[in-house]
């Protein structure tokens, strides 16, 4: 038997002797290493003679270095939440990063392919038979009645994950938010909204700002009227030193606009419409065509004044057959040129207009399509319709329907005179329904109407105008008023000798003093006696005041001028979403700050109702109490603010 070769056997492999070539490679790998160590030596005997290369610092520093986060702040989202549409950006921006709008296509999920069936466009009319028309199109309503309120909060969801994804690009991660919201909304509407925020995205606080003041504050201003043409209604709302004071509101707003659209087509069309506003009606259109119509189309007329005869001059009667005609004077030497002319019409008749604009609409979502052709001037009636009513008195419309002019100039109207004299001046239109050409400035100019013909008074009707204009009326009065300055000139006479003085030493004005006017009418002596002194508050003259002098003098830039008031202005504003980003911005503490943990734990029913919410005396005192406290206490209980005193 052959000797057994040395790699046939294991322990030969393991334990046999170097072959010539391992000899040689660990050879080579001996002089690599004693290469290595001979370089270090001299590395470092360089590194000990030569003290100025540069090394790498042992930890950072953070004088040099950047921030390792994206941003050195962190990041805060301000979401506007409106009926029909979301705004979504980061705070200290000018414009909302996106704007997501609701509709039917936001509640489709993976795989659902009906918008490919045939007779999914006209799914509509099952929907509208309901009483659902447009409803798919809304985040909510005011009416919570049957309204599912988890329906609700999924679509909030949605939209802030879209607005996340597709326009801000990035991640949910937790981060502080600030709502803009409305004053009146619903607390069950609000709850749903924040538990769907607290619970999807987790943001440790949730802060809440009131969408008027918002909107004044994108206007630069402290106080304003602000007129929110909205969806389902409009609210005027009165804010006085970034705090609101009052608010009114009526059902005009944009879903009427678009009844009234789909009401006008419908009877262009040939249906008949009933003219109860209801859900029980017959819809042809679908609600997105009659939208788009309203958008597009939809303007309102300019005001004009109705020449009543309080405005016309006065003219001296004529009667019938009597009058002659007027004859422009000439030079009877020139000679009159007659000129001929091809017109049929008659010497004094005025041209004839020219024929109205017509425009056709394509019908695309009824039973069949068609096109109906409207003038522009027909195009004017839903939003005078809507807005105005003008063809109907006051007397046939309930409180909760008043026009928007009138609804404007009672919120004036019902305002403290200082209030009323900053509000009115800094009038702000905002919503959706400013987008409709024409509406702003035929509001403003109904309002300016209003208070030129009846001014700030309350009262108003065929009383007060038979009084301003029955000259029997006027007798009596003027003999009232001249009694009693005879009268009070004879007791001036008999107490001659005790003769009253005002505070400055100039005797008080008297009856016949106090004549003025080209007939010499004496007019009644104004202010009052008291103690013997003679106080006349209306004439009397402003006593100097220190402190406005001294802010006059540190602040250099207004000149002593004071803010304009007393004067109906109209002003613009950026709108709710960017006062909210100035505001966060700004790092203005907001009435109500809602915590992850206490909402997680208590819910809704947690808030408190303080009266400091409201007043601002009483957020003075609890904020005096508090700084004494010095915190010992921990975290105060919190608060809806407005919208849970509401």
């Amino acid at each position: 038997m052959s000797a057994s070769l040395p790699h046939r056997s294991v322990a030969n492999i393991r334990g046999a002797a170097p072959t010539s070539s391992s000899r040689s490679g660990s050879s080579h790998r001996e002089r690599e290493s004693s290469s290595h160590r001979d370089r270090g030596d001299r590395d470092r005997e360089r590194g000990d003679r030569d003290y100025s290369g540069t090394s790498t610092p042992a930890r950072p520093i953070p004088t040099f270095n950047t921030p390792s986060s994206l941003r050195a702040e962190e990041e805060l989202i301000v979401v506007d939440f409106g009926t029909r549409k979301i705004q979504v950006g980061f705070a200290g921006d000018s414009a909302p990063r996106g704007i997501v709008w609701f509709g039917p296509e936001q509640q489709r999920r993976i795989g659902d392919f009906r918008d490919w069936q045939t007779d999914y466009h006209q799914d509509w009319r099952s929907k509208a038979a309901g009483g659902n028309w447009g409803r798919d199109y809304e985040l909510w309503r005011p009416d919570v009645r049957g309204l599912e309120l988890g329906q609700v909060g999924d679509k909030v969801e949605k939209a802030v994950r879209e607005a996340y994804t597709k326009y801000m690009l990035i991640d949910s991660r937790p981060r502080r938010m600030v709502c803009v919201v409305p004053t009146g909304l619903p607390i069950p509407l609000l709850s749903a909204a924040l538990d769907s925020l607290f619970h999807r995205f987790q943001p440790p606080t949730v802060s809440l700002l009131s969408s008027p003041v918002a909107v004044a504050v994108a206007a630069g201003v402290r106080s304003a009227l602000v007129v929110d043409l909205g969806w389902n209604e409009t609210i005027v709302t009165s804010v006085y030193e970034y705090r609101e004071v009052a608010t009114k509101r009526t059902v005009r707003g944009g879903r009427r606009l678009t009844e009234e659209t789909h009401r006008f087509l419908a009877k262009e069309l040939g249906h008949v419409q009933r003219d109860n506003r209801d859900d029980k009606q017959e819809y042809v259109l679908s609600f997105e065509e009659c939208h788009d119509i309203a958008n597009r189309l939809v303007w309102c007329k300019p005001f004009k004044a109705e020449k009543t005869p309080k405005s016309l001059p006065p003219q001296p009667a004529t009667p019938e057959g009597e009058g002659l005609a007027t004859v422009e004077e000439s030079d009877e030497d020139k000679p009159t040129i007659t000129i001929t002319t091809t017109t049929t019409t008659t010497a004094g008749e005025k041209p004839l207009p020219p024929p109205p604009k017509v425009t056709t609409i394509p019908l695309r979502s009824g039973r069949s399509p068609t096109s109906v052709e409207v003038t522009f001037d027909q195009l004017s009636e839903p939003c005078e319709n809507t807005f105005f009513d003008s063809q109907y008195s006051l007397s046939s419309f309930d409180d909760h329907e008043i026009p928007v002019h009138l609804l404007v100039y009672r919120a004036l109207l019902q305002l403290p005179l200082d209030v009323r004299a900053l509000c009115m001046s800094r009038i702000i239109f905002s919503g959706g329904g400013t987008t409709v050409l024409g509406l702003r400035k035929r509001i403003f100019d109904e309002v300016c109407h209003i208070v030129q013909e009846r001014g700030w008074d309350p009262v108003y009707g065929k009383a007060k105008e038979q009084l301003r204009t029955n000259p029997k009326l006027k007798k009596r009065h003027g003999r009232h008023q001249t009694t009693n300055n005879s009268n009070s000139s004879s007791n001036n006479n008999n107490n001659s000798n005790n003769t009253l003085t005002t505070p400055g030493g100039v005797s008080p004005p008297t009856a016949a003093s106090g004549a003025a006017g080209e007939g010499g009418t004496a007019a009644p002596a104004s202010g009052q006696e008291e103690d013997g002194i003679w106080h006349d508050a209306a004439n009397s003259v402003p006593e100097f005041d220190p402190i406005e002098a001294q802010l006059a003098r540190t602040n250099p830039a207004s000149n002593g001028r004071k803010p304009l008031q007393g004067q109906l202005r109209a002003i613009e504003s950026l709108g709710p979403w960017a006062g909210g980003s100035l505001t966060t911005h700004l790092k203005v503490s907001t009435v109500s700050t809602i915590d992850k943990d206490q909402w997680t734990q208590h819910g809704v029913t947690g808030a408190t109702v303080r009266q400091a919410d409201v007043e601002a005396k009483t957020q003075q005192r609890l904020s005096w109490n508090a700084m004494n406290r010095g915190g010992r206490e921990g975290k105060e209980p919190w608060t809806l603010g407005v919208w849970g005193a509401a």
